[in-house]
C-alpha cells in the first residue's frame, strides 16, 4: 500500500472568480481509505468532486493509475460514486438498481446476473433482491448504493457524506461494513465528512482541510493525539486552547498564571486531561453533566469557560458552587500556531 495511486498536483479549483481551493497537493496511496475532513466551506467536496471530473480544474492536474485524467469525463475515469441522498431508483428492485450500470454498459446477461448477485452478497444484502427501496432500511438502501458502485469496479470509490442521513446505531453499522468491503475488495476509497468520529473510525490516513488546503495530514492516531496547530487541535477535539505568555495562560476572557513555561506559543487540553477536584485554581460550576463513567463540568473560571471531564468518584460539585482544578504542563499539547 505504498504507491502513489491518486496524484493531485499543484491542483486549484475555483468557482468563477473565487478560488476555493488553491495548489493543492496531495498523493493517495492504492488500497488506501482516506478521508477528507474539515468544516463546511473547507474544500473537501470541491476537491472530491474534482477526482470525479465533476469539476474542471482552473489549474493543476489530477492522474489516477498513472493517467493524467485532467481532461478526460467523469464517465470515462473509472470512478465510482456514493452519494449522501443515496438516488436509488424507487420503481426498480434492490437488484435492478444495482445492474442498472451494468446494462448501460450492454453486458452479457449472464454477467451482469453474475456480478449483480456478487455485488449484493459483498455488502450482505443476499435474499433482498427483489425488495424495493421503500421495503428496506436507511441502512439496507445505502448497502444497495454502495453495491451499485462496487459492480462497476471502479478504480477509485468516492463516498460524499454517505452516512450522515443515518441514525447512530445505523452510522456505526455501516462504519463497519465500509471497513468490511474496503479490506476484502482492496479498493481504494475516498470518504468526505465534517464528523471527526466518522474519520478516526474509518481512515488510513485523515487529510483535515482549512480554507481550501490541508491544515493537516497523517493517521487518525496523529491528529487525535498530536494536532500541528490551534485550528486542528478544536477540530479534534481540544476544547480548552490558550495562548501561553511566559508562565500565563491567556483569552479574550482573561489570563491565569500556572508558574510554567513553553516555547510553544499556545498549549491545548482535552477535557479529560484536566484535573477536576484538586489544584491550585478553582472557578464556578457552570454546568454538569453525567455521562457514564464520568461526568462533565463547564468551569466558570479566569480564563472563560474550561471543559473538564471528572471521573465518578471524584465527589460531584453543585452548580454555581466553587471547583478546583489544575492544566497540568504534563497533558497539555504544544501548539505552534
Amino acid at each position: 500500500m505504498s504507491d502513489t495511486f491518486v496524484q493531485l498536483s499543484d491542483l486549484t479549483l475555483s468557482y468563477g472568480s473565487t478560488v476555493a481551493v488553491p495548489n493543492l497537493d496531495l498523493s493517495i496511496r492504492e488500497g488506501e481509505l482516506i478521508a477528507l475532513l474539515g468544516p463546511s466551506g473547507c474544500g473537501k467536496t470541491t476537491t472530491m468532486r474534482a477526482i470525479a471530473g465533476l469539476l474542471q480544474p482552473s489549474g493543476g492536474s489530477i492522474a489516477i493509475d498513472g493517467r493524467d485524467v485532467t481532461r478526460v469525463p467523469a464517465n470515462k475515469r473509472g470512478i465510482g460514486l456514493v452519494f449522501q441522498s443515496y438516488a436509488l431508483f424507487p420503481h426498480l428492485s434492490a437488484f435492478e438498481n444495482v445492474a442498472f450500470g451494468l446494462r448501460l454498459q450492454k453486458l452479457p446477461a449472464a454477467e451482469i446476473a453474475a456480478r449483480t448477485a456478487e455485488g449484493l452478497a459483498t455488502v450482505g444484502l443476499t435474499g433482498f433482491e427483489r425488495r424495493k427501496p421503500a421495503e428496506m432500511s436507511g441502512g439496507q438502501q445505502q448497502r444497495v448504493a454502495l453495491a451499485r458502485s462496487l459492480v462497476m469496479r471502479p478504480k477509485v470509490l468516492l463516498l460524499d457524506e454517505p452516512l450522515s442521513n443515518l441514525d447512530a446505531r445505523l452510522r456505526l453499522e455501516m462504519r463497519t461494513e465500509l471497513q468490511r468491503v474496503q479490506k476484502e475488495t482492496g479498493i481504494t476509497m475516498v470518504f468526505v465528512t465534517h464528523d471527526q468520529a466518522e474519520a478516526l473510525a474509518l481512515a488510513d490516513r485523515i487529510v483535515l482541510m482549512k480554507d481550501g488546503r490541508i491544515e493537516q495530514l497523517g493517521t487518525p492516531a496523529d491528529l487525535y493525539a498530536r494536532p500541528d496547530s490551534a485550528f486542528a487541535a478544536d477540530f479534534m477535539g481540544f476544547e480548552n486552547i490558550f495562548a501561553l505568555e511566559g508562565d500565563t495562560l491567556v483569552s479574550d476572557h482573561g489570563r491565569l498564571a500556572v508558574g510554567y513555561g513553553s516555547e510553544a506559543p499556545y498549549l491545548a487540553w482535552r477535557p479529560d486531561a484536566i484535573t477536576v477536584g484538586a489544584g491550585p485554581h478553582d472557578g464556578r460550576v457552570a454546568a454538569c453533566s453525567f455521562a457514564g463513567g464520568h461526568r462533565e463540568y463547564v468551569i466558570d473560571s479566569p480564563l472563560g469557560q474550561i471543559k473538564a471531564d471528572a471521573p465518578i468518584a471524584v465527589p460531584q460539585v453543585a452548580l454555581g458552587e466553587r471547583i478546583a482544578f489544575d492544566l497540568p504542563q504534563e497533558t497539555a499539547r504544544e501548539l505552534m500556531r
